[in-house]
């Protein structure tokens, strides 16, 4: 990996991870009030939330597996 393309990666990353967290903060609040409408509903959006942050990691990844492949790699 060349050097911009590795602080590239560390920069996406980042922001990913601070989005997240952003996220995770608020899902107590969110996942309480969904809770009084319907239990399973506040851990659906629990786990959703959880399989999310992997995802979106898993896609991304994959995305970039895709990009680095050149041309003559088949």
């Amino acid at each position: 990996m060349s050097g911009s393309s590795a602080k590239s990666s560390a920069i996406a990353a980042a922001i990913i991870l601070v989005a997240v967290a952003v996220i995770f903060l608020a899902m107590p609040r969110i996942v309480l009030a969904l809770g009084e409408v319907s239990p399973w509903l506040g851990y659906g959006v629990a786990a959703l939330f959880v399989f999310g942050f992997f995802a979106l990691f898993w896609l991304r990844a994959r995305y970039q597996r895709g990009q680095d492949k050149s041309p003559d790699d088949g």
